[in-house]
């Protein structure tokens, strides 16, 4: 008996030893595909709904836009031929098109596929108003000619069609209807197609017949983690190659920083294209009064929120347009000063007995969202108590953004990437508003932003902005963001770059002008 057990024993061991073994060879043997790791799940890969830089940044590699932007921010064509020949009245625009690239099911890109894309993009996009205030038909007028006729002169289409979200797709495979979009056999023209897709991982590999440069490696695969101490985990014992930086608290970045410092890994920085901000919703009391809201203004320490958070890493800003799409250093919003706020409220008649109540809701998969709400409400406390009194929500994004036009929220932690590089892409989705009865958005982006806020002299300045170009564009889209501070609707927060850390045996992430990694430009070392 006792020798049985002792067989018995020696077999356990060796099996162990075994399964040891193999593990320690999985992990020294060289991965063929390299991990990217990130959080948050892709329910769909369609580039006409897609509204996460997760998806886009895949769609990137999965596609190509007609144009892009290069270090300098000037327009090169990718699957145009040449820049676009706008007409005399600058009512017609003509993109020529380049020959001979196919898509990943051998149909031709062309005219008529673009055409196809486009409307598509027009019927069901997610942000459709974009094309569909501004066009009124796209023609094909030869194989590789597509023309664009306008409802009116417009400044901002040409760089509009840099927009990841215009990502065209292969007629042949697809539907008009986002229901009926293939997810797991996506056919675009770019580097890459797709070899697998699920909400919580994807895989892609180069496509041999890509017309351009080609991957420098053999693939890449997309990780899903759940939060963002196991992404921190995994970069650290290098289950992962790359590490995006959206996905993990500041704490944790500043860990991975001092781990560059230290030359344990690599990292790569993207533009200053993410800004965070607060909006508030302005149709209801309190927050209806502009005279609260503008007190309001004068309450957020940007800097000390900055430092405490962040580390410094996320810069103050006071506007809501990123400082060098207007070319200049404009701050509209006013700076903190509680004084002032006080001030503001005691007119209104609060403060000592009539404290004002606000509940903040945070999204409570977003780490630095409860770390800004909870350092402003101890500011408040500090430096106002007499006078507000802030409560915290937390609730998960998703929820959040489904219940934003819905007027859930008396004021809400937000963040927006405009998917385009012009002003008009961080004015619009905030400001634009169709039907203004008073100073309340009854239809349009304000009401899907959640302020539900209005402005008869703002929304004629975004339509003006159009028919402008240059300087006189600028300085009138400036003056749209001074109406909207002082409308105090949303009160911006920081200035936010996209950030990748790779390990050594990694190259260097590196970053397109609209803040995506480049993927095909990673390789072992």
């Amino acid at each position: 008996m006792i020798k049985r057990n002792y067989i018995r024993n020696i077999l356990r061991i060796s099996s162990i030893i075994i399964i040891l073994f193999q593990l320690s060879c999985s992990q020294n043997k060289k991965r063929e595909n390299i991990i990217v790791a990130s959080a948050g799940k892709i329910e769909s890969l369609d580039p006409a709904q897609a509204n996460t830089l997760r998806t886009l940044q895949i769609l990137s590699a999965l596609g190509d836009t007609l144009y892009k932007i290069n270090k300098e921010g000037n327009l090169y064509p990718n699957l145009a031929s040449g820049l676009p020949k706008s007409s005399r009245n600058r009512l017609i625009i003509d993109i020529p098109l380049k020959e001979n690239i196919s898509f990943h099911d051998g149909s031709v890109f062309n005219a008529a596929a673009m055409k196809f894309s486009l409307d598509r993009f027009m019927n069901i996009g997610t942000l459709n108003y974009l094309l569909k205030d501004k066009i009124e038909s796209i023609e094909v007028k030869d194989e590789f000619l597509l023309r664009i006729k306008l409802k009116k002169p417009s400044s901002s289409l040409k760089i509009l069609l840099t927009s990841v979200n215009l990502t065209p797709v292969s007629p042949n495979s697809y539907s008009n209807y986002k229901d009926k979009f293939n997810n797991k056999n996506f056919i675009g023209t770019g580097p890459y197609l797709l070899e697998s897709f699920s909400s919580n991982q994807q895989k892609i590999k180069p496509f041999k017949n890509y017309w351009g440069k080609k991957p420098l490696n053999n693939g890449i695969d997309f990780v899903n983690y759940s939060n963002s101490s196991t992404l921190f985990g995994a970069i650290k014992t290098r289950e992962v190659d790359v590490l995006v930086s959206n996905s993990i608290d500041d704490l944790q970045r500043l860990t991975l920083n001092n781990m560059v410092k230290n030359k344990k890994i690599k990292s790569g920085e993207g533009p200053p294209i993410e800004i965070g901000y607060i909006t508030f919703k302005s149709n209801n009391l309190p927050l209806e009064n502009i005279t609260i809201r503008e007190a309001l203004s004068y309450t957020l320490d940007r800097e000390l929120i900055s430092k405490q958070v962040s580390f410094g890493t996320r810069k103050p800003l006071r506007s809501i347009v990123p400082p060098h799409l207007n070319k200049n250093d404009f701050s509209p919003w006013p700076k903190y000063d509680p004084d002032i706020a006080r001030f503001l409220l005691k007119k209104e008649g609060y403060c000592a007995t009539n404290i004002l109540t606000i509940p903040l809701t945070f999204r409570s998969n977003v780490p630095a969202d409860k770390l800004v709400a909870l350092t402003w409400k101890d500011q408040i406390k500090r430096d106002l108590s007499d006078c507000i009194n802030i409560t915290l929500n937390g609730i998960e994004s998703t929820t959040v953004y489904k219940q934003l036009s819905e007027g859930a929220f008396e004021a809400v932690i937000l963040d927006w990437t405009g998917s385009y590089q012009d002003p008009e892409a961080y004015l619009y989705p905030l400001l634009s508003c169709n039907e203004i009865k008073k100073n309340t958005c009854l239809s349009g982006e304000a009401v899907f932003s959640g302020s539900f806020w209005g402005n008869y002299e703002l929304q004629e300045l975004l339509d003006k902005s159009e028919e402008l170009e240059g300087k006189i564009r600028t300085k009138n889209l400036i003056k749209a963001e001074q109406l909207a501070a002082r409308g105090g609707a949303y009160l911006p927060l920081w200035l936010v770059k996209p950030k990748a850390w790779s390990l050594k045996n990694i190259s260097q992430p590196e970053f397109s002008s609209d803040g995506l990694i480049i993927l095909k430009n990673l390789k072992r070392e």
